[in-house]
C-alpha cells in the first residue's frame, strides 16, 4: 500500500497510553476482534499494520486448509476502524489520551467491500489499512489482507461512521 500524501507532512508519534488505550481496545474489549486473534504490529496517524496467526478454527475450506472468507472479510473490517482511530487519535492530539479513546465509541462500519484474490493459505497473514479521507462525520479506508512473504490475497474498502 501507498501512503497518502497526508503521509508527506510529519506527524508527532502517539504517546505509549494512547497505543495501549487503542491495543487494549482492539485487542481485548471488542471480544470478536479476539476471537479472531487480531493482534495490532503498528498504530501510525496514517497507517496501521497487525497480523493474525492461522488457527484450526479459522479454516474455511477443510480439503485445502484456507482461512475462511468471513475471517477475512472480518479482519479487513476491523482494520479499517483501527485505521480511523488512528486518524482520530492524530487529529485531537490536543486533547488528553482519555478523552481521545473515549470518541472510539461511536465508531460504526457504514459500507465494506472486499476483493478475494488469491486463497488464503498459510501460518499467518499481514494486514495492513490507511485512511483515505478523515471527515467530521465519515470516513474511507483502504485495506489489505496479505499472507507473510507479502502476497496480496485480499483487499478491502470501508466506509465508516464517526458519531
Amino acid at each position: 500500500m501507498s501512503r497518502s500524501a497526508a503521509a508527506a507532512s510529519p506527524m508527532p508519534p502517539f504517546e505509549a497510553e494512547f497505543i495501549d488505550g487503542v491495543r487494549e481496545i482492539f485487542e481485548q474489549k471488542i471480544v470478536f476482534n479476539r476471537v479472531l486473534g487480531l493482534r495490532i504490529d503498528a498504530i501510525e496517524p496514517q497507517r496501521v499494520t497487525a497480523h493474525i496467526d492461522m488457527r484450526p478454527d479459522l479454516v474455511g475450506h477443510f480439503a485445502y486448509h484456507r482461512i475462511h472468507g468471513g475471517v477475512i472479510s472480518a479482519s479487513l473490517d476491523a482494520m479499517g476502524g483501527l485505521a480511523v482511530m488512528a486518524a482520530i487519535g492524530a487529529r485531537h492530539m490536543d486533547e488528553p489520551v482519555p478523552q481521545r479513546l473515549q470518541r472510539f465509541a461511536k465508531l460504526g462500519t457504514i459500507d465494506l467491500r472486499v476483493d478475494y484474490l488469491r486463497p488464503g493459505i498459510g501460518e499467518g497473514f499481514r494486514l495492513e489499512a490507511e485512511v483515505l479521507r478523515l471527515g467530521s462525520r465519515v470516513a474511507s479506508t483502504r485495506m489489505a489482507f496479505l499472507a507473510l512473504d507479502g502476497k496480496l490475497l485480499a483487499t478491502g474498502a470501508g466506509v465508516y461512521i464517526l458519531s
